[in-house]
This record gives structure tokens, sequence and C-alpha cells, in this order.
């Protein structure tokens, strides 16, 4: 047998799991057994760790390797881990932004028909689809952190193309390629994140990854601003993606992986010590953490071996639980998706001109939309783990008011009331923006923790496919459909509509995981539907969110 396997695991059973006043977790020693020793099983442990350090292949080095790092304060250790992971989304958000400015130039110098033009600002978002199919096998067979490193380097090619490009055809494989890194990158940041960090800090963390999505977006505003009287300034818009790519890639190597990717093959000893790097392994929580983490691996070994990876598709859709998280984790998704802030992202700087802006300054006001969304998202990631994931979800509320006030703005005649209608446009876009940031955080944190071990990379391979595939559908066919019908038809009617179903939804059937550790959300997910709806009904009848 080799280390890195996992000797036999004494069973710990969560229905014999009593909690403490201060939330600590306490097993009962019947269930250890009357003979377990904790000093000797990590005494065993800490050797097995040894070992595993001395007998790596050269395959475990290469996909390990790592200039290691190791804090006395161990928060220190998960904050630089969630925070550094997180910041993947300032490529994304970059990408995703800095096409809108980057689009005047290039149209001219490339002479893009319209449909060019719009093939190119949406195939980011359909090489992301392609990106996120191929998460879960990179993820299961690379780790989490490596799957990271290969997002980067798609980014760095993607960017290159897109600076380089001398026609459309190369710079459809380039934002193509930008995608694919998007793509895999979004499936594996809420995963690493939420394997590494404590449950209490697990949603604000994670939610950091949306904060820089948004930074991200700022900043790719501005980088256009900067560049925009700059002759071929498009090309080094399009081409920032590689300094931060570039950054994102050493600073990778800095980083261990995931404790329960370890733990899930068999590196049991490679898993124990990055787990004393990331907790404080005095404190007997963390101890049984590991051992509640270790137990949930080998139920999946076990289940795994006597399943085929067909069979494990079908436990996602047939089995209640895996069902239920699924269809939530794709709803949050959707609803984000579908409320159009990709299409108004992407196409800001156009929508500023359709209000009466000129070129020039729809450059510059397109920084209004892009910070007020980054400034909306600072409230989640300081408080997501105090209020909550439900308190969050009403901001759909906002957004809703929003998109009736940028209906309203496209309804006054720009010749006679221009000031009326830029004035309410531009409050609407705000109150959009900053409500949404907040609320996008959680499409991000759900399915991040909702997923069973044996599922998840599965799971968020297919809320990832639906971001993007709704997100390619979306900008596509935004023209389109402001064409069929009109700017005030497609926020408010479309849009708008979307967002009100959406609040309805998530009264009923958005669950509540604050606080809860990755196994104790399997609970949750266990309730029917009209269980979990009676349950939140009870609750706000009861003042609770």
């Amino acid at each position: 047998m080799s280390v890195f396997e996992d000797k036999e695991v004494k069973d710990i059973s969560s229905d014999e799991v009593d909690v403490k006043e201060d939330g600590v977790r306490k097993i009962d020693a019947l269930e250890l057994g009357e003979n377990f020793d904790f000093d000797k099983e990590f005494e065993e442990l800490e050797l097995l760790a040894q070992q595993s350090k001395e007998q790596k292949t050269f395959v475990d080095r290469l996909l390990s390797w790592e200039v290691k790092l190791n804090f006395q304060n161990k928060n220190h250790m998960v904050y630089l881990l969630g925070v550094f992971a997180a910041a993947a989304g300032l490529l994304s958000g970059l990408d995703q932004s800095i096409i809108s400015g980057a689009s005047i130039g290039m149209r001219k110098d490339l002479s893009l028909t319209s449909h060019e033009q719009s093939l190119i600002s949406s195939l980011m978002p359909l090489g992301a689809m392609a990106g996120s199919i191929i998460m879960t096998p990179l993820n299961e067979s690379f780790g989490r952190k490596f799957s990271l490193i290969i997002s980067c380097v798609w980014y760095t090619i993607g960017s290159a193309l897109c600076a380089a490009a001398q026609d459309h055809h190369l710079m459809y494989a380039g934002r193509f390629m930008l995608g694919v890194g998007v793509g895999i990158e979004g499936g594996c940041v809420g995963i690493y994140i939420s394997e590494s960090v404590p449950a209490n800090v697990r949603g604000s963390i994670v939610s950091m990854y949306q904060f820089n999505i948004a930074l991200g977006e700022v900043l790719g505003y501005a980088v256009a601003a900067m560049f925009y009287s700059v002759k071929g300034g498009w090309r080094f818009m399009v081409g920032s993606s590689l300094v931060f790519s570039t950054l994102l890639f050493i600073g990778l190597f800095f980083l261990p992986e995931s404790p329960r990717w370890l733990v899930h093959k068999n590196r049991t000893g490679m898993a124990y010590e990055v787990w004393t790097r990331l907790r404080d392994i005095k404190d007997d929580k963390n101890k049984l953490e590991f051992l509640e983490m270790r137990q949930a691996a080998r139920q999946e070994h076990e289940r795994k071996a006597q399943t085929s990876s067909l069979k494990t598709w079908a436990d996602l859709f047939f089995i209640p639980r895996n069902r239920r998280a699924l269809f939530y984790a794709v709803m949050m998704v959707t609803l984000g998706q579908l409320t159009g802030i990709n299409a108004i992202m992407y196409y800001m700087s156009t929508l500023m001109q359709g209000i009466g802006f000129d070129e020039k300054n729809s450059v510059f006001m397109s920084l209004v939309g892009g910070g007020a969304l980054l400034i909306g998202t600072i409230p989640a990631i300081l408080w997501m783990d105090r209020f909550g994931r439900r308190v969050w979800g009403y901001n759909i509320i906002g957004f809703f008011i929003g998109l009736v006030l940028v209906g309203v703005g496209y309804l006054f005649d720009f010749n006679t009331q221009r000031a009326k209608a830029e004035g309410i446009y531009l409050t609407g876009i705000i109150v959009y923006n900053l409500f949404f940031g907040a609320y996008s955080t959680l499409t991000w944190v759900v399915p991040s923790e909702s997923f069973a071990l044996e599922t998840r990379s599965l799971g968020m391979t297919i809320c990832s496919t639906f971001l993007y595939l709704w997100s390619f559908t979306v900008t596509y066919n935004f023209t389109k459909m402001q064409e069929a019908m009109t700017y005030t038809g497609l926020t408010l009617g479309f849009y708008g509509g979307i967002a009100f179903i959406g609040l309805i939804y998530q009264i009923l059937f958005m669950a509540e995981t604050k606080d809860k550790t990755l196994e104790e959300i399997d609970d949750l997910f266990n309730m029917t539907p009209l269980q979990l709806a009676k349950q939140n009904l009870t609750n706000l009848k009861n003042g609770k969110p």
C-alpha cells in the first residue's frame, strides 16, 4: 500500500455528534471506540506526513511543487490562500469589461461589422463554457491549484493573440482562449477556497472572488479610459491581462493544494501536512474536522468502488439530496445571468452612447457602473457570514428597482430632455450595480458549498456551464433583443421580470448555509422543497430572514 493511501479509518457518524454552546463539535467516545487515542492517532499522521515528503513520485512532486509558507498564526495562511486565489477574479472581470472600451477602436482598425463585433464580445463566454466542461477532469486529475495554473496559461496565450490580432479571425481565437481560462478558473476558485478555509469565514472569502471580478471590471474600464486617446490603444487594453495572469501564475506556487482533494486522492500524509499549516492542530475541533473529512472521503471511495462514472452522473440527478443541490445552485447562477449583468457590462459604452453620451465620455462614464458594482460587493464580503445567504439574496429587489429606472430613462426624448434621461438612466445603473454587486457573490458562494464531496466537481462544472451558456446567450443576442423589444422592453420587461420571479423563488426555496460545515450542508439538502419552504416561511413570520 502506498504511503499516500489511507489506512483504515474509524467510523465517525454524524448521527451522534453533540454540539456545545460554543459551537465546537464533540464526538461521543463510544463512536471512536473505547481505546481511541487522539495523541497516538495524530502521531501516526505526523509520521505519515513525513513519509509522504520522502516518497513522492515525480508526478506528485510536479503537481505539489510549492514555495512552502508556514505561519505561527494559521489564520494568516488561510487568508493568504483565500485572498490570493480569489484574486483570479481580477482576470475574469478585466476581460469582461475591457472589450467595452476596446471595441470602439477595434471596430475602426479591423473594419468590423456589427455581427463580428457581437461575436468577439460573446466568444469569451462561449470559450468559458468550454473551459467549464474540461474543468472537472482537470480538477479531479491535477488538483484545484494546478488547474488554476493551467487557466493562467490559457489567459496568457489568449491575451497575446488579442493584442497581436490583425483581423477578426485572430480576435475570435484570442477571445475564445481567454474564455477557456475564465471557465477553468471560475469553477476551480470556489471549490479550492471552500475546501481549504474554515466554515465561519468560507462565505466571506469565497465572496472576495466576486469582489475581485468587480474590481477587475473597474480596472478594465480604467485601462480603457487610460488608452482611449492612444493610437492603437485597444491593443494595450486587450493585452493588459498578460500582467495579471503572470502575477497570478507566480503567486499560485506559494499556495498549498486543497487538503480535501488530497484526502480524496488517498494522499493522507500530504493532506495532513497542509492541514497543519491551515489549522491550529492543537485544537481538538480541528482534529475532529480532519477525521470527519477522512471519513467522508472513505465513504465516497466505498461508493465509487461499487459504482461507475456513469452512475456518478446519474447520482447527481437521481439522488434527491444531490438533485436539490444542483437545481438550487443552477437557479442562483441563472438568476444572476438572465437579469442582464453581463450584457450591461459588455455593452456599457454602447448603452451610454444610446442615452446621449459621445464616444469618449461613454468610455469614462462606464467607470460609474463598474465602480457601483465594486462598492456593492464590499458589504457582502464583510458580512456574508454574519447575516447569512438569504439576506443577501433579497438584494434582487434592489436591482429590480434599478432596472425599472434604466428602462424609464430610455422613455425620455434625448433631444429635448437629455439631462433627465441621463440622470434617471445613471441612477438606475448605479442602483442596479450596487445591489447586484452584493447579490452576485452568492452565484459563487452557493454552488461552491452546496454539493456533496463526490459530486462537487461535477456540480460546479454544470453550474459554470450554465453560467457561461446564459452569459453567451444574453450577450450574443443583446443587439437583436433590444431591437425587437426596445431598450425599455429589454431592461424593464425581460430582465426586470426575471428578477421579480427570482425574488419569489428565493423567499420560498433559498436555503441558509451560514456557519455550516460542508458535511452539515448534506443534511440541509435532505429536506424536501416543501419542507424547506415551510421552514423559510415560518422563519419569516418569526422575524428571521
